[in-house]
């Protein structure tokens, strides 16, 4: 395992692509890997990194590919999962490995990929909204998620989510609001990714999905693991995080939030951040 760097990681480089991190808190403290989901950027972490300096922890906070500038690739075939969990890969090995990822919505699924397949770099792994990739696909068929799931088969039509999203207040801003997403959250995204002109590589995380190799996926978890799941989230459902439990062979811990909606980092900043530092210090030696 690398030392840990204590000079401050601003980007990651990958493959031509430049990722921006932002790097807070101690610089020698424990490093808290924080991935954002759709359709956000790395300050969805802005209420629960601080608390994490508090505790003690430094945070590496990257906007993915998709979202950085400098790391828009235009082929759909560019946002496979393998590229995914290489980005994250390249951050945690910068950081020196053995650091505890958290990851929301889609920045879940290159959370759990790096504790299946390289645990070595991964201390805890803290997966929020997002079950276990393998128990989100049984759930898919086994329950009422794939009609939650209704959107991901609408993004992958080209161009249509691109002219829902042109008029401010107009369908796509109402889905968000209806799924609990706050007005100025809502006026967050239409600055970060619509008029940065983010949409459509940010969509390209679910329009490569038809191009995964679903063998990725197919693996335990061998690190301590906190799942963390709101119970107002209309989006994932409760039959996929139950079972969970069963792909963690390690220290595991659910958590339920009442109440609120699945924008957790931004909604329940105290309730995650405390999971978070919880799951953290039960790895200490």
């Amino acid at each position: 395992m690398a030392e840990l760097t204590t000079d401050r990681i601003t980007t990651v480089q990958r493959d031509g692509l430049v990722l921006d991190v932002h790097d807070e808190g101690p610089i020698d403290g424990e490093v808290v890997v924080l991935l954002h989901g759709f359709p956000e950027r790395a300050d969805c972490w802005r209420l629960v990194a601080p608390l994490l300096h508090e505790a003690g922890y430094r945070t590496l906070a990257m906007d993915q590919r998709g979202y950085s500038p400098r790391a828009r690739p235009r082929r759909r075939r560019d946002y496979r999962m393998t590229e995914l969990l290489g980005d994250v890969r390249a951050l945690a090995e910068a950081a020196g490995g053995r650091v505890h990822v958290v990851g929301h919505d889609w920045g879940a699924i290159p959370a759990w990929l790096l504790a299946m397949h390289h645990p070595d770099l991964v201390a805890s792994l803290t997966a929020v909204s997002v079950p276990h990739p393998q128990a989100f696909l049984t759930s898919m068929v086994r329950s009422t998620q794939g009609l939650k799931s209704w959107y991901m088969l609408a993004f992958q039509v080209p161009f249509l989510p691109e002219r829902l999203a042109r008029t401010p207040g107009g369908l796509l801003d109402k889905q968000l609001r209806a799924a609990g997403m706050t007005a100025d959250d809502v006026v967050r995204f239409r600055a970060e990714i619509v008029d940065d002109g983010a949409l459509t590589t940010a969509l390209h995380w679910y329009r490569a999905l038809p191009l995964a190799d679903p063998r990725l996926t197919r693996h335990k978890v061998t690190v301590p693991t906190t799942m963390v799941w709101s119970d107002d989230d209309i989006a994932l459902g409760r039959w996929g995080v139950e079972r969970t439990a069963h792909l963690v062979e390690a220290p595991y811990r659910f958590v339920e939030l009442a109440g609120v909606s699945h924008w957790i980092p931004t909604q329940a900043p105290d309730a995650l951040a405390e999971a978070i530092i919880d799951r953290a210090r039960s790895t200490a030696s």
